[in-house]
């Protein structure tokens, strides 16, 4: 599929070359800022560039095109917010909290003033590029489901919990996590009156658990 590109020619990294990880580092956290302030069609590879300190053609050799440089730093911040390792496999963790940790992590991520931004972003009546909405997800929300899908499967192999569909469970779960919080932030609104996280969060196990319960209950984690 192809992509949108901000200009029909852009420069290409040299075979081989090597990257300096602290310039990386810098343009992710500009182009982070960036597309918070202005939004994606706002900002260009040059200001990206100056607020890095860095020339263009370096934002270029590390990212391609503005499209990566957007999904990379929607990626980045995912994996601060919910490190891939809350994903990787832990038998000796009971289920309980394994998802409780999780859910933590996610709820903070999805009420966070930058995810909610990135949301409105997608949403905006003027529309992002075409195709851009499906890298958003696929980088962000997609590929944390991704991830909680994989923990399911092997928590339901372990007899655990019985999920005939572990990629439509995650969705689930993570939908359980959104509730009503998720719209109202987008929308501007505040939370609830009283909304308590930690209690939303055991509310929504509770439910998930509930729905895939094993028969007679299932094996403790190994």
């Amino acid at each position: 599929m192809s992509m949108p590109s901000e200009s029909p020619a852009r420069p290409r990294p040299a075979p081989g070359r090597p990257k300096d990880p602290a310039k990386r580092a810098a343009i992710l956290e500009a182009a982070e800022d960036l597309f918070l302030e202005h939004g994606f069609e706002g900002v260009s590879m040059d200001q990206i560039a100056n607020r890095a300190g860095v020339s263009k053609l370096t934002v270029y050799s590390h990212f391609g095109d503005k499209d990566a440089l957007f999904i990379a730093a929607v990626e980045r911040y995912c994996e601060v917010q919910v490190p891939n390792a809350l994903f990787k496999p832990a038998p000796t963790t009971p289920l309980r909290p394994r998802l409780e940790g999780i859910a933590r992590a996610l709820y903070a991520l999805m009420s966070s003033p930058e995810a909610v931004s990135g949301f409105r972003l997608m949403c905006a009546p003027k529309r992002p590029e075409p195709g851009l909405p499906d890298m958003f997800w696929r980088a962000g929300a997609g590929k944390l489901q991704a991830g909680f899908a994989e923990l399911l499967a092997r928590r339901t192999a372990a007899g655990e919990l019985d999920i005939p569909d572990t990629a439509r469970a995650a969705a689930q779960f993570f939908a359980l996590l959104r509730g009503d919080v998720h719209p109202r932030l987008v929308m501007g609104c505040a939370p609830p009156e009283g909304f308590d996280v930690e209690a939303h969060v055991q509310a929504a196990i509770d439910v998930f658990l509930r729905a895939y319960a094993p028969a007679g209950g299932g094996r403790q984690a190994r």
